[in-house]
Formats: C-alpha cells, structure tokens, sequence
C-alpha cells in the first residue's frame, strides 16, 4: 500500500486486524449463549457472526471519519457530484483513493445486516443514508478540520447498498421455508 493510501486507511486496517481475535471470541460466546437458549446451533453462529461483523467492520471506518485533522480548514460542499467531479481532477489515483474508502464506511453494515435481520435493499439504502448523514453533519458541527460532503454520503450509502447486494445469496430469506407438517405436528417457529 502507498504511503498516501496508508496515511488515509492504516489508522481503521489496523484498528480491525487487532480486534479480530477478541471478535473472534465475542461471536463464539453469543453462539454458545444463543445454542444454550435454544437457538439452532448453526443459526446462532450465523447470527453473532454477523452482528459482530457489522461492527467490526464499521466502527474503524466511522472512528476515522470523526477523528479531529487538526492541520485542515473545515469545509462543505452541498452540491451533489461536484466534489466527486474535484477528486478526479486531483489525479486518478486520489479519486480511487476518496472513493473507495467511502465505498467502504458502511460496506459491512450494509453487508451483513440482510444476513441478520430481514431486511432488504431499501432499508440498507435508508439505512446508509441517514447513518452518512449523520457522519457527515457531526463532521461539520463538531469543527474537526474535515471536508463535509453530500458526495460523502452518496457514496457511503452506495457503499452499504452495494454489501447488500454482495450478500445476497446469504440473506436471511423473508419467510421460512415450507415443510410438510404431519396430522398432528406442532410449529416451532425460529427465535432471532
């Protein structure tokens, strides 16, 4: 990784590698609560795994977006496209770099939250946005020397749109599946 590229994203890659292991043991804990609740075993591991991962894989993003660059004027631009249109004028490599980190803020919430809940698509865009906006309206307020941009929060809900998407083949489907129930047989229907 250049050293531009790790200046930009060493603090959240480090941030994550540490506390992998100590995820590690979080989700096997919530598994084996969930497992001694009654949750099927394959679900409970499913489930923390997913949960886990949204965090992990969300709070470095967010702890870097709000962490105070004393060295910069704040900024603002409220205009959509216009400061993704600047980045590109900068050079190649600096849009690839502004744009695939906001690819990422939101990435693994948008990833796993359809894993988890039952949630689809809509919500994550929704879900993206106002978590953004959020970020992007605390930059502003709290004068952290960051550029506030409603680029930013266009693709950072792009971002969380595009891990839903990615997940698909793994969302937790709408409705349970039918099986054939015996004359008789009682429903158990899953606790989430």
């Amino acid at each position: 990784m250049s050293a531009t590229g790790w200046r930009h994203f060493g603090t959240p890659i480090a941030a994550t590698v540490i506390t992998l292991p100590f995820a590690a043991m979080l989700i096997m804990l919530l598994a084996r609560r969930r497992q001694h609740a009654g949750v099927d075993p394959a679900w409970a591991l499913r489930s923390a795994f997913a949960e886990v991962a949204m965090i992990v894989g969300t709070v470095p993003w967010v702890w870097m977006i709000l962490t105070p660059d004393p060295g910069h004027a704040r900024g603002r631009n409220l205009v959509p496209f216009r400061d993704l249109a600047n980045q590109f004028h900068v050079g190649l490599t600096f849009a690839a770099i502004q744009i695939g980190g906001n690819l990422l803020v939101f990435a693994s919430l948008g990833f796993f939250l359809p894993i988890r809940f039952r949630l689809g698509p809509g919500f994550v865009l929704a879900l993206g946005i106002v978590c953004s906006t959020t970020v992007e309206t605390l930059q502003w307020v709290l004068r952290l020397g960051r550029f506030s941009s409603v680029d930013d929060v266009i693709v950072n809900a792009a971002g969380a749109l595009i891990g839903a998407f990615c997940a698909m083949p793994w969302w937790r489907s709408r409705l349970p599946a039918a099986a054939p129930l015996r004359a008789g047989a009682s429903v158990d229907l899953e606790v989430a």
